[in-house]
């Protein structure tokens, strides 16, 4: 073999081992790609849409009602699996579920995302300090907050999903769209 295509070889080994480097750290701590196995998220997010996953926004900025995250779920569910819900109700505040309607503080959410109102009531709970109240968008049929008997600590939330990239006619922003009426 000649000197040519032996350095040929080396170096596109080199370009591979360097290109699998820089994957793994930007999967590990900045970006990351997750299937959607379930319909708690419709009409939002389908079944098997894959997401964006941006892991590293919260060391930068506090979680925002509306904020679609994914997430480890509380200890007290039992499950291996990382969930994916949208922020509704913050620390500190009072949150309830009556009328088809989500209320924070008293105030009902304008929630263009869902397909259905809420067919159930909930609370009023007030959401403890360093804790979240997520739902998913498919509020009737969503193992969620409303459900669990638990609260979901900031600190089991792994990044943001902020876009869905495949299958291509689904790409789409995932935009936090919630408003107060």
């Amino acid at each position: 073999m000649s000197q040519d295509v032996k350095d040929f070889f080396k170096e596109m080994i080199s370009i591979i081992v360097i290109a699998f480097i820089l994957a793994m750290i930007l999967r590990t701590f900045i970006v990351e790609g997750r299937i959607i196995p379930t319909g708690s998220m419709l009409p939002t997010v389908q079944l098997q849409d894959r997401v964006m996953v941006n892991k590293f926004i919260y060391r930068f900025t506090e979680l925002q009602r509306g904020d679609v995250i994914v997430f480890a779920p509380p200890e007290a569910i039992h499950s291996p699996d990382d969930y994916l819900k949208r922020v509704i109700g913050l620390p500190g505040e009072t949150v309830e579920m009556k009328d088809g309607n989500v209320y924070i503080n008293g105030q009902a959410l304008n929630e263009p995302y869902i397909a259905e109102a809420v067919n159930y009531e909930f609370g009023p709970v007030v959401v403890p300090d360093d804790s979240l109240l997520v739902l998913g968008d498919n509020r009737n049929s969503s193992f969620d907050s409303h459900l669990w008997n638990a609260w979901l600590k900031k600190d089991h939330v792994k990044g943001k999903a902020f876009m869905i990239y495949w299958p291509i006619k689904n790409i789409t922003l995932l935009d936090r769209e919630v408003t107060f009426r």
